[in-house]
């Protein structure tokens, strides 16, 4: 498990925009998720979990065969 800089992004997150920062505030910055913090930094855009629609809308792509086999139909 990776452990993450709290100090770092608190510096990042609640520093002035002229400095580099995203200028929020703390209560702006502690409703964000780790993962919306690191976009909003543009860092781990491809690390974003799939959320509930997606995987529905994958499965419903790509269903499971029931051929009995017990590997998918595959």
């Amino acid at each position: 498990m990776r452990r993450i800089d709290w100090a770092g992004l608190m510096r990042v997150g609640l520093g002035r925009r002229e400095a580099g920062g995203l200028g929020l505030t703390p209560a702006e910055f502690w409703r964000l998720s780790p993962v919306e913090l690191r976009i909003m930094l543009g860092i781990g855009e491809a690390e974003v979990p799939v959320g509930r629609a997606r995987l529905e809308a994958l499965m419903a792509a790509f269903p499971d065969g029931r051929t009995g086999g017990g590997d998918g139909g595959y």
